[in-house]
C-alpha cells in the first residue's frame, strides 16, 4: 500500500468518523437549535467528502466502500449523550456541548492535516483528480473547523465561569 492509499484511507476513516460524530452531537443537542441544525449541514459535507474519497480510492486500486479497520469508540459519546438527556437545558449541558465541540474541532483539524498531506502528493505525482478532489473538500473542512472554533470562542467564556 502506498502512502497515498494509506493517506486516502485514514482521510476516509476520519470524514466517516467526524459525519457519524456530528450527527451524533446534533442529536444530544437538539434543544440548541443553531448548534443543531449547523451540525447537521456540515455532517453532509463530510458524508460527501467520504463518498467522493471512496471514488478517488478505486483510482488507486483502494475499495473505501467497507467497514473500517478499526471502529470508533462510542463509550464517551454514548455517556455524553445520557448525561445530555438526564440534564436537559441546565448549565452542566452546555459544558458537554462545550466537550462535544472540542472534539469535533480536533476531528477536523485531523481531515484536515489529512487533505493537505493529500494535496501535497497529489501536486509532487501530478494526480491532476486527486488535486481536484483536495481542492473541492479542504475548503469545507477548513470551514468545519472554522465554526467549532467560533462556537468554541463564544461558549467558553460563560459556561468555564459560571459552572
Amino acid at each position: 500500500m502506498t502512502g497515498i492509499s494509506t493517506t486516502l484511507r485514514l482521510l476516509h476513516d476520519g470524514e466517516r468518523d467526524l459525519e457519524q460524530e456530528l450527527l451524533a452531537a446534533a442529536a444530544r443537542h437538539r434543544t440548541d437549535h443553531e448548534f443543531h441544525h449547523v451540525a447537521l449541514d456540515v455532517a453532509r459535507w463530510s458524508h460527501e467528502h467520504a463518498a467522493r474519497l471512496a471514488d478517488a480510492g478505486r483510482d488507486h486500486r483502494l475499495d473505501l466502500s467497507g467497514p473500517r479497520d478499526t471502529p470508533p469508540s462510542g463509550a464517551p459519546a454514548a455517556l455524553r449523550e445520557k448525561v445530555s438527556q438526564v440534564l436537559g437545558r441546565r448549565p452542566e449541558t452546555g459544558l458537554l456541548l462545550l466537550y462535544d465541540l472540542r472534539d469535533l474541532h480536533l476531528a477536523a483539524a485531523r481531515n484536515s492535516l489529512h487533505w493537505e498531506m493529500l494535496a501535497q502528493a497529489a501536486q509532487a505525482t501530478r494526480d491532476e483528480p486527486l488535486l481536484a478532489l483536495v481542492s473541492d473538500c479542504h475548503p469545507q473542512t477548513l470551514r468545519q473547523l472554522r465554526w467549532t472554533n467560533t462556537m468554541i470562542k463564544n461558549l467558553a467564556p460563560q459556561l468555564l465561569t459560571s459552572v
